[in-house]
């Protein structure tokens, strides 16, 4: 059998931790904090003055014809912003936490750089509910990153930092991956129209089946086979769909009046059985690979490092961790990936000369259509990665992060208390000429150094962000996104090589292209054209 270790010191002081983080989750990590007497906070206006939403007016507002009764998670931030201004208390109800809500990069600047060892990040509740109490049996104490807090969050991810985090062993998968994104090439070629090349209008389905392969050949060292012909993967067809229903779900759950913690409603009941599907395929897949690590033991077979999995290096600290965090790769990294993949494809497809550009630098990497990346040639492609990164700001993923205060502070003027729940919300600022010039054009220019726009345009150093916390597609800080490698690598390999081998079109209109859930995902047929280049 696979032997496996139980990394106890770390693993052990994480369950006895439990007890602690539970009081801890509702807390900020520095609420002991001497209360503020300093100039700066003496003059700042006090908390209460801080416009709000009332219980009366949330009831008013929410209720069916209410003003706010039918708004998206987008919509509805942008429907408080215009009606209470750039700082709101929003009162929680039924149950849901009240939070301050800001529109002000100086605000997300200061809690960010106040936010402790062990941030707070509001949210999850549901999810949290699904691994305390709803599957507490399976989990067993390790509920994973996204909805842990304290010591309990800060000791699952020292075990997975050094795993995912590495330059180094993000670069391992390097030929992994290649491979499914020639067997993507080749399913875009059997899809589309004989005629018009054109992809079929459930085109997002074959990307979340390139995103799911993509990830589970770095989490479970296994190609699923989505991409065949052939394949009629009923356990990938489930996945897609809880997980469409957890992001839907959630977010009214989460963000909207709910009384579900009180009373379990029918929406509420629908979430947990999504996210029960949602464990029992990933479970699946795990299960499997573990079977085939443990197989490959007993036959003597032993991999070298740079050959090993997400899940057969963690499986060498303890075994429950590693389920965890594989199945939180497979369940995080196919609708995210997804959306960020489309955002940038739509921008090229619609930004002819930028994609034109890419490609002379993406040829020189990948000289044939076939070549193979290496770690060298993928240091070289400045211009790919200022493409993502711009498509991501024109179509943001997330409408905001959020964070507890660790401290008392002053937000645009005003006391707020440590312990305070504070959501940052840039999603207007985005699109708005005082932070990026030409807001509204496709410009991966400004992200690059001492480039230029275009002949006779202006230097792309005056287009640039001059607040960086603006802009953070993958969060800040600690509690960064810890599969950020690994979705750079996703995002790159794959656009590279679909720019190698098509010219894309997008001959349709892009409003509304995405809806907004708990994460934004793509809201029209995505009937990308894909002509075949020569070699």
């Amino acid at each position: 059998m696979l032997k496996v270790r139980s990394g106890v010191s770390i693993i052990q002081s994480q369950k006895a931790a439990i007890c602690l983080s539970n009081q801890l989750r509702w807390q900020t990590t520095a609420v002991a904090a001497e209360p503020r007497n300093d100039a700066e906070w003496l003059q700042a206006r006090p908390f209460e003055e801080i416009p709000r939403t009332t219980i009366l007016s949330n009831i008013l507002n929410f209720m069916p014809g209410g003003k706010y009764s039918k708004l998206d998670i987008m919509a509805l931030f942008q429907a408080f912003r215009k009606d209470y201004g750039n700082i709101v208390y929003l009162k929680g109800m039924m149950g849901g936490p009240s939070f301050v809500s800001t529109h002000n990069p100086k605000d997300f600047e200061l809690v960010f750089r106040n936010e402790g060892v062990w941030p707070h990040r509001p949210g999850g509740d549901t999810l949290r509910y699904h691994r305390e109490t709803h599957g507490r049996d399976f989990f067993q104490g390790v509920e994973g990153i996204i909805p842990t807090q304290g010591k309990t969050w800060s000791d699952f991810r020292s075990i997975v930092n050094p795993v995912l985090m590495q330059p180094k062993n993000v670069r391992l998968y390097f030929k992994k991956m290649s491979q499914v994104n020639q067997e993507f090439v080749q399913r875009i070629k059997e899809v589309r129209d004989v005629n018009t090349q054109e992809a079929p209008d459930d085109f997002i389905h074959i990307i979340n089946r390139w995103t799911l392969e993509s990830v589970s050949v770095v989490a479970l060292d296994k190609q699923l086979g989505l991409l065949k012909e052939s394949a009629k993967n009923d356990k990938a067809l489930k996945l897609f769909k809880y997980l469409d229903d957890f992001f839907d779900l959630s977010a009214d759950l989460e963000m909207k009046p709910s009384v579900w913690r009180y009373f379990k409603t029918p929406k509420f009941m629908k979430l947990m059985k999504a996210l029960d599907g949602v464990q029992e395929v990933t479970s699946a897949y795990v299960d499997e690979a573990v079977e085939r690590l443990e197989k490959e033991a007993t036959e003597g077979i032993v991999r070298p490092e740079n050959e090993q999995s997400v899940l057969e290096k963690l499986l060498k600290v303890d075994k429950k961790v590693a389920t965890v965090m594989a199945m939180d790769m497979l369940m995080a990294g196919v609708d995210t990936t997804s959306s960020t993949f489309t955002a940038a494809l739509l921008c090229l497809a619609k930004n002819p000369e930028k994609q034109a550009k890419l490609r002379e630098e993406v040829m020189k990497v990948l000289p044939q259509k076939d070549s193979e990346f290496t770690e060298a040639s993928m240091k070289n492609v400045p211009f790919l990665r200022a493409c993502i990164k711009e498509s991501q700001r024109l179509y943001p993923l997330l409408i905001g992060n959020a964070r507890a205060l660790a401290q008392d502070s002053v937000l645009s003027g005003y006391q707020v208390p440590a312990g305070t729940l504070i959501s940052m919300v840039p999603i207007t600022l985005l699109a708005n000429e005082e932070h990026f010039l030409q807001a509204d054009k496709f410009l991966p220019e400004r992200w690059m150094r001492n480039a230029t726009v275009g002949t006779g345009e202006c230097p792309a150093n005056d287009l640039k962000l001059k607040n960086p916390f603006v802009f953070l597609p993958f969060g800040f800080g600690p509690r960064m996104c810890v599969g950020k490698r690994i979705v750079d690598m996703e995002l790159e390999l794959g656009i590279a090589r679909l720019i190698r081998n098509f010219n894309i079109e997008f001959n349709h209109p892009t409003e509304n292209a995405f809806r907004s859930a708990l994460i934004n995902l793509p809201n029209i047929p995505l009937k990308f054209k894909f002509t075949d280049l020569p070699n």
